[in-house]
C-alpha cells in the first residue's frame, strides 16, 4: 500500500531514514519549514534554510524514489525576534512561488505572544495574496485555547477553512477543529502527543473525513515511519482500509492537492534513481551501485 507524509522535517534525517521510509510504502512527503532547534541569528540563516527546502532536500528525497514538497514560513519561535522577523518577512515572497511549496506554513502560536500574533496574521494575508494553502502549527501548551484562537483568527482574515490544514491535534481539540470545516492533521510521536493507539481510538470515534496522519519527525525522539506504523495499526485493529487510506493517503492530496502542486501522478510512475545524477555539482550517491535505491 502506498503512503503519504505531509508533516516530516527529513532534513533532520538521515539517508537510512529515506531508505525505510520507501520500503514501507511512503512515495509522498511534505516538509514544512520551521527552526532548527536553537533561533537563527541571521536573515542569511533563513535564506540558505529555505533554498535547501526547495532543492537539495528535494534532490535527495528522490534518489530514494520519493517526491518532496515543502512549505514556506517564518515559524512562531522565531517570530518573538521581532527585528529578524521583520527581515524573514521581506524575503517569504522570493521562496513562496516556487516549485514543490504547497503551502504557507508552518505558522501560528508557541505561547501566544502579541508578536506571534502578528506574524501569524501577517502571514496569513501573504497566502491570501499569493492563494496559497496555510499549515497551522498548534501550540503544545494551552492547546484547545490557542487551537481555536489560530482558527478564529484565520477566519477573521478570510481564509477558507477548507484551505487551512490545522496540525497538531488531539483529543480536546479535534471537535472545534472538524465543526469549523477546517483539515485535522495529527503527528504521531513514540513517546509524546498522539501515540498510534490513541490515533486508532480517534478514528474510531470521529471517522475519516478531514482526518490527516503525519509523523512530524525531526530532530528530536520521532519516528518517520510513524505513517504507515499507524496505517498497519488501523488495519489491524479493524478500522476499513477505505477510512486507512483517507487517513494517511488520500486526504492529503485532498487538502494539498488544491495548490495545484501536489498530484497524484507526480509519483505514480517511479523510475530507478539515478546514481550519477548531480544537483548543483553534488549527489547523494557518489555514483555507486546500491540496490537500495531501486524503487520500480
Amino acid at each position: 500500500m502506498k503512503w503519504i507524509d505531509p508533516h516530516i522535517h527529513c532534513s533532520a534525517r538521515t539517508t537510512d531514514d529515506y531508505v525505510k521510509m520507501a520500503e514501507q510504502g511512503i512515495v509522498a512527503v511534505i516538509e514544512p519549514a520551521f527552526w532548527l532547534g536553537q533561533p537563527r541569528t541571521n536573515v542569511g540563516s533563513f535564506i540558505d534554510y529555505y533554498s535547501s527546502l526547495i532543492g537539495w532536500e528535494r534532490f535527495r528525497a528522490s534518489q530514494y524514489g520519493i517526491k518532496h514538497y515543502c512549505t514556506i514560513g517564518l515559524n512562531s519561535k522565531e517570530a518573538n525576534n521581532e527585528a529578524l522577523a521583520e527581515e524573514v518577512m521581506e524575503i517569504l515572497p522570493r521562496f513562496l512561488p516556487k516549485e514543490g511549496v504547497v503551502a504557507v506554513g508552518e505558522i501560528g502560536y508557541d505561547d501566544q505572544t502579541k508578536l506571534e500574533d502578528k506574524y501569524y496574521r501577517a502571514q496569513l494575508e501573504l497566502a491570501k495574496e499569493y492563494d496559497m494553502l496555510v499549515m497551522v502549527h498548534t501550540p503544545h501548551r494551552d492547546k484547545k485555547k490557542g487551537t481555536i484562537k489560530s482558527m478564529e483568527v484565520a477566519l477573521e482574515h478570510g481564509l477558507d477553512p477548507n484551505k487551512v490544514i490545522i496540525d497538531h491535534n488531539n483529543e480536546e481539540t479535534i471537535q472545534d477543529t472538524l465543526d469549523r470545516g477546517f483539515w485535522a492533521a495529527f503527528t504521531i510521536y513514540p513517546k509524546t502527543k498522539m501515540g498510534n493507539e490513541r490515533m486508532v481510538e480517534v478514528v474510531k470515534k470521529f471517522g475519516s473525513d478531514r482526518i490527516i496522519v503525519d509523523s512530524s519527525a525531526d530532530w528530536g525522539y520521532s519516528d518517520p515511519l510513524a505513517v504507515p506504523k499507524t496505517a498497519n495499526l488501523m488495519l489491524k485493529m479493524g478500522i476499513a482500509e477505505e477510512d486507512v487510506v483517507k487517513t494517511c493517503y488520500s486526504n492529503a492530496i485532498l487538502a494539498y492537492g488544491q495548490s495545484g502542486q501536489f498530484n497524484e501522478s507526480d509519483w505514480e510512475q517511479k523510475t530507478d534513481a539515478d546514481p550519477k545524477e548531480l544537483f548543483e555539482g553534488n549527489s547523494v550517491l557518489r555514483g555507486q551501485e546500491n540496490n537500495q535505491t531501486k524503487t520500480s
